[in-house]
């Protein structure tokens, strides 16, 4: 479905619906299907992931699998209520290669960011966050369009065009691949500061 053949898309169903019809670029002939984003319309916060994994994959729902667990108990330790976000990926077919009978993540490139970039824009025309966060750099790159790196932009806002905040942290599934004890612990604790950030920012436009 090309840009200019988009119909008006007024519900997150209707938008599921197209995102799974969705030929805009090539990911689709090896996923098992579009990984919509989920949760409500008018959602405060939303937050973009990468791409879904194995298990977003099969499921077809996002962050279900082992990454969506720790950002599960960040957003606990961060004070946010799970009903107040809407979670999405800036890529919506989850890119891998084989490797024997295991499916290995590949990170999506520029062109499928930017093919994908629409359905993005759709929903956040259609839940209308307060606050964005983006997690990880390719997610940062849909959310702002441009090479986005954390280090540098990590624990500010950054307004969009339109003036929503938006912010940038690590993917969850980062802290997964840490094998050192205490720094696994440092950078969860960080991550959880990132989203009290959000969660603060929220409050003051709540106000």
């Amino acid at each position: 479905m090309d840009a200019e053949a988009l119909p008006a898309i007024r519900t997150l169903a209707a938008l599921a619906a197209a995102e799974e019809a969705c030929r805009r670029c090539p990911l689709y002939k090896a996923a098992t299907q579009a990984v919509p984003g989920e949760g409500r319309k008018g959602a405060p916060l939303m937050l973009l992931g990468e791409q879904p994994g194995d298990q977003e994959d099969l499921a077809g729902r996002p962050f279900v699998g082992p990454a969506g667990r720790v950002l599960d108990r960040a957003l606990q330790d961060a004070g946010i209520a799970r009903a107040d976000a809407f979670v999405t990926n800036a890529v919506k077919h989850f890119k891998h290669e084989l490797r024997g009978k295991r499916r290995l993540h590949k990170r999506p490139n520029a062109y499928e960011i930017e093919r994908c970039k629409v359905w993005f824009e759709t929903e956040r025309a259609i839940v209308k966050p307060s606050v964005i966060v983006a997690l990880g750099a390719s997610a940062a790159r849909g959310v702002l369009g441009r090479v986005a790196t954390i280090a540098k932009m990590r624990g500010r806002a950054l307004a969009l065009a339109d003036g929503t905040p938006a912010f940038v942290t690590i993917h969850p599934s980062y802290l997964l691949r840490i094998q050192d004890r205490d720094d696994k612990q440092r950078q969860y604790r960080q991550f959880v500061a990132d989203l009290r950030q959000a969660a603060k920012t929220l409050a003051q436009r709540a106000a």
